[in-house]
């Protein structure tokens, strides 16, 4: 598994990956040297990720290899659907998956998501609006739906 570090807005992001696609993406808490020599498997993901957070992508187009069980692979897939600057809640999330007592299940499947920003788990929210949990820090969730949707500006004239 080849791996890179590089930087991002919200800290240094750590991705891995291989000819089968990219198995992982997650933010580091901890400042880490970035990869001067990024691998030729994660080149694409490098610069997805930055013309992501340069505003010119709005969805990603790479090959996948997540580590999940088949249910969380679900769960997953279904995220890769909430468009840019969207949410969904996650009793919506467990609906659209056929079953809206699945939400716990849903929710601890959504936090195991190993690719961060590239499978938009920061798009779910709690069914009342509010912000719930996010492994990378629920700063981090807040700036990424401020960073899609950001508020409009009311002019004073």
């Amino acid at each position: 598994m080849k791996k890179a570090r590089i930087k991002t807005p919200l800290g240094v992001a750590e991705l891995q990956g291989d000819e089968n696609g990219l198995a992982s993406v997650k933010i580091l808490d901890e400042e880490m040297s970035l990869t001067r020599e990024i691998p030729e498997e994660l080149k694409d993901s490098k610069k997805q990720l930055e013309a992501y957070f340069n505003e010119d992508l709005k969805s990603f187009d790479l090959k996948l290899n997540p580590r999940g069980t088949e249910f969380q692979k679900r769960v997953w897939s279904e995220l890769q659907n909430i468009p840019f600057g969207e949410t969904t809640s996650y009793l919506q999330l467990s609906k659209k998956l056929g079953d809206e007592k699945a939400v716990r299940t849903v929710a601890a499947a959504n936090g195991k998501n190993p690719l961060w920003i590239i499978i938009p788990c920061h798009r779910v929210i709690g069914s009342d609006g509010s912000l719930t949990g996010y492994a990378g820090g629920l700063y981090r969730k807040k700036w990424l739906l401020d960073f899609e949707n950001p508020p409009i500006q009311q002019s004073l004239f």
